[in-house]
């Protein structure tokens, strides 16, 4: 009789003697090249085994081909330690076979094996070392076929006609864990108040179409045939009529008009409104869940705990040194990346000389315009770069903290790659907005670059249309290009495997057809994920919701395109969790982490920068000015306000009505900001964070646990405590004297 294959880590019992029934449910799969067993490779997996076999764990192993799959179960007692320290946080889950949800379950085996240190020649290594090492290819937790939630989620949640109902939280808390049905129930939270903000932004949008033709600074510089401008470039460039810009007046009107100011005021309070009501809805949520009191730090103690009684916890370190170091390191980077801002000016500049010199009429008389959109263009470009190297330095600088838990490990991540990220974004579109045509010096005394390229200017008819041009193209790009390759790309790599591998079966050792390893098999053709993948889903909408209030006074319609996205973005990422990509590891949480100190804080810097786009970018301060003061109307003269920098046509230097305007936008600048900060106070005051039912309702609970901790105390240390009282101060005074003298005795 052949005798049976026996594995290099248990070399005293055969293979099938600790392999379960394939019928078990497995807990996660490890999945690596199969390899000779006297390599290295094949060494340290056996080593690594043969610690988890130590603590309970059971082992699958199953060979297809050039790959081998590993199923891992983990032992009861393990499940059973986590309820008797954490008390339970899984209410409804209390079974002997089951004492914990399979969401904690999964994390729970996640947090060992990923914990679990093996030596190796000297060198201690964990299960992410050996996966960079190459000695496993991937670790995940199952998808698996029968599973009545995951089917469910397909049939309400992952499909498009079901695009314009309610998410299924409770369902994806159940399968995902709290963490992603938190991001969810955020995203959906957002999307809904984006239609509000949709809805007023094509309000103000329609009221400047409506009043496309009727402007009187509009008509004003449609009429002004006989005002010669200064050539835009010094070569091959003439002098041009104010009314070649008719049009694009007319269509800076559209998105630059007197409901502008009411719209950025609006939106300075939606923000504020946005974020206290998502902190009740919040709030409501972890209060059905059980979580409202959860502690982090204790579950991962406990986890610690269970993994190795004899663990020395990792205590807070903090170094001024590593400190300084971050710093400087963030430093260099937000330099750059305004560097490569500055490049993206000179290249504006550059190719705006080229358009003008261009043989082709067309192209000559919309150089800024061209100019200006394929800056955008470009722009866009280096924001999909700069994304991966601001990953890789995020990581860097996060590693020099060396934080204590994953909570602190991802805030650190978050904070560095927000900032890197909103630098990239946003840096360009802030030289448009404030210091674009506003320091490119006046005719006779132009700046260059290189004492050679003149510094570009504001378009013809305004700055803001630069900036508009600018945020139109990066949102569209950004909410197109973006989600078709984060869809098709997994979507595409799915069917290329599933076509590549379709007439395979994966067997046993023994040669039959294994099922069990046929679902892991399923799995593994699955597109990856790893531990950041839903901060990737954040990171996106919070830039998204950057560009929808930060500059929403010069591209009303923001709103709407961000809410028409992310109606489409929550099914995409639907179906690609539950069909394209392998089990996230669920997480406990209780709230969206510091990504609401985040969006605090963008809602801050968009009422500052709203303020900014109406007062210094916009021209609706100039237009009051000259409305009221030196147009026709007031003062009949029929000249008024022509030359836009508001210079003497003598010396050029500051005339009196650039001082009557700076002063006007200084002061709407002070009203504006004072009045929608005092409103953001005021509403998130008059909101609540916490509703009052779950306040009342967390109060019952803290009474329920506390009568039924005093109604577990022995009986007899009552009556012991009513015999040995005092009825008055004498025998209080005479049960004193009566223990001195015991003392004595």
């Amino acid at each position: 009789m052949q005798e049976q294959p026996r594995t290099p880590w248990r070399e005293d019992l055969p293979l099938m003697d600790f392999i379960e029934n394939q019928e078990l449910n497995w807990d996660y799969v490890l999945v690596c090249k199969s390899t000779s067993l006297d390599s290295t490779e094949e060494q340290k997996r056996g080593h690594y085994f043969s610690v988890l076999q130590k603590k309970g764990f059971r082992i699958k192993k199953v060979r297809d081909g050039k790959v081998t799959f590993y199923g891992v179960r983990a032992p009861k007692d393990i499940f059973n330690k986590y309820v008797r320290l954490l008390r339970n946080p899984d209410k409804g889950h209390t079974s002997i076979e089951d004492p914990v949800s399979p969401t904690s379950r999964i994390r729970i085996v996640h947090f060992i094996l990923h914990n679990t240190a093996v030596g190796f020649k000297g060198k201690e290594e964990k299960l992410q070392d050996l996966i960079n090492a190459k000695v496993f290819e991937a670790a995940f937790p199952l998808h698996t076929r029968k599973d009545e939630t995951r089917e469910g989620l397909k049939k309400s949640w992952a499909r498009w006609r079901d695009i314009i109902y309610v998410q299924p939280i409770e369902e994806i808390r159940a399968y995902y864990g709290e963490k992603v049905a938190l991001y969810f129930a955020w995203l959906g939270w957002y999307t809904i108040m984006l239609l509000y903000a949709a809805v007023v932004g094509l309000i103000v949008f329609f009221y400047g179409f409506a009043h496309f033709d009727n402007s009187q600074i509009s008509q004003e510089i449609c009429t002004a045939n006989n005002t010669l401008m200064c050539p835009l470039c010094d070569q091959n460039c003439p002098y041009w009529p104010l009314s070649d810009t008719c049009t694009y007046a007319k269509v800076t009107h559209l998105f630059d008009n007197e409901g502008t100011v009411f719209f950025a005021m609006f939106m300075a309070v939606w923000a504020t409104i946005f974020l206290e009501l998502w902190k009740r809805a919040r709030a409501n949520t972890v209060s059905g869940w059980n979580l409202y009191n959860w502690d982090e730090d204790e579950e991962e103690l406990a986890l610690e705990l269970i993994n190795d009684p004899e663990c020395v916890i990792k205590k807070h370190e903090h170094s001024y040194w590593r400190s300084m170091a971050v710093l400087l390191g963030a430093a260099v980077v937000i330099a750059v990346l305004i560097g490569i801002a500055q490049a993206l000016v000179i290249y504006r500049v550059v190719v705006t000389v080229s358009f003008m010199r261009s043989s082709c009429e067309f192209v000559r008389e919309h150089a800024n315009t061209a100019a200006v959109m394929s800056g955008a263009v470009l722009h866009y470009l280096t924001i999909v770069i700069m994304t991966k190297v601001n990953r890789v330095i995020s990581t860097y600088l996060c590693n020099l903290e060396k934080p204590r838990t994953f909570t602190e490990r991802e805030n650190s991540f978050t904070i560095k790659v927000f900032t890197f990220q909103f630098v990239t974004h946003f840096s360009s579109l802030f030289y448009v907005a404030f210091f674009l045509g506003r320091i490119n010096g006046y005719p006779g005394n132009y700046v260059r670059i290189a004492g050679q390229w003149r510094l570009e200017e504001c378009h013809p008819s305004g700055c803001i249309t630069d900036l508009f041009i600018q945020m139109c193209v990066i949102m569209f790009l950004k909410q197109t290009l973006s989600n078709f390759v984060e869809y098709l790309s997994p979507y595409l790599s799915y069917k290329c495997r599933l076509v590549k591998e379709r007439k395979c079966k994966v067997r046993g050792e023994d040669g039959s057809e294994d099922s069990a390893a046929e679902c892991w098999r399923a799995n593994y053709r699955l597109g990856a994920v790893h531990v950041f993948s839903l901060f990737d889903e954040f990171l996106e909408m919070v830039i998204q919701y950057s560009f929808t209030t930060i500059f929403v006074a010069a591209f009303p319609l923001a709103p709407l395109l961000a809410f028409l996205n992310n109606v489409l973005e929550i099914r995409l990422d639907a179906i690609k969790m539950t069909r394209l990509q392998r089990r996230i590891v669920p997480r406990k949480a209780n709230d969206i982490g510091i990504w609401l100190q985040v969006l605090e804080a963008v809602g801050v810097l968009a009422v500052i920068t709203n303020g900014l786009v109406i007062a210094v970018t916009s021209d609706f301060i100039p237009r009051l000015i000259y409305l009221y003061v030196y147009g026709p109307c007031a003062s009949k003269n029929t000249e008024g306000i022509k030359y836009r920098d508001y210079r003497s046509s003598d010396d050029y230097s500051f005339s009196t009505q650039f001082w009557h305007i700076f002063a006007a936008r200084l002061g709407f600048l002070i009203v504006f900001e004072h009045l929608a900060v005092c409103i953001k106070f005021v509403a998130a005051w008059f909101v609540p964070d916490i509703p009052q039912r779950v306040q009342n309702s967390n109060l019952e609970m803290k009474k329920d646990h506390l009568l039924e901790e005093l109604s577990m105390m022995p009986e007899e240390s009552d009556d012991i405590l009513k015999a040995g009282s005092p009825n008055s101060y004498s025998d209080f005074l005479m049960d004193d004297r009566v223990i001195e003298r015991s003392t004595e005795v």
